[in-house]
């Protein structure tokens, strides 16, 4: 006879799944209590924030900074590169994995969003929830109060602008912003020699 899988099992096969259980529940106090302790560090302890978020990541690189406050649900699924760097609030609702490669810089206010709600109002009103994997590639830079959805992969080397929401994958080497956020150019040879001004 076939078990019958978990709400967390069926969470992370990306179905649609109950968040409230006993399970998830107590993951997701866990991972509060160890965000709690992060956030509300002295400045100057930067080796125990450190050592926090290495305990809540599922992975993480030798060398990444993490600003406070920062908030996600489990803290597993998180998987971080090397010189990583997070700006003020931070969001991640991991309840997919996030993968996240080398050289990622995240400006302030950004939101990783893996969770969804049914759009039909009976399955969501039941409590029903869904998560997709999020990937981002190597040398990414994510501009400030940037919202990234659910199953979405961003390619290596790429920019996307402050306050774009992205919709839909996103390709290696290339600017791109807006609402919905889309391809504007592609990076090329000019743009080390270019000001900050100038980029778009």
């Amino acid at each position: 006879m076939n078990k019958k899988p978990s709400e967390k099992e069926k969470m992370l096969s990306g179905k649609p799944y109950k968040a409230f259980g006993q399970e998830l529940l107590a993951e997701r106090a866990a991972a509060r209590k160890l965000v709690w302790e992060f956030n509300n560090l002295p400045p100057d302890e930067i080796e125990r924030g450190t050592e926090l978020i290495q305990k809540l990541f599922g992975k993480t690189g030798e060398n990444f900074v993490v600003e406070g406050p920062f908030q996600c649900d489990y803290g597993y699924n998180i998987h971080i590169g090397e010189n990583f760097f997070a700006n003020y609030n931070c969001v991640i609702l991991d309840c997919a994995k996030v993968e996240i490669g080398d050289n990622v810089l995240i400006a302030p206010n950004v939101g990783i969003y893996t969770a969804g709600h049914p759009v039909h109002p009976e399955p969501r009103a039941q409590e029903y929830e869904f998560a997709f994997p999020i990937t981002i590639g190597n040398n990414v830079w994510i501009g400030g109060n940037v919202v990234i959805n659910p199953g979405i992969s961003i390619g290596d080397n790429t920019v996307i602008g402050a306050g774009s929401v992205v919709t839909k994958d996103i390709p290696s080497n290339v600017i791109a912003l807006g609402n919905p956020c889309k391809v504007f150019r592609e990076i090329t040879k000019e743009d080390k020699f270019t000001t900050r001004q100038k980029y778009f």
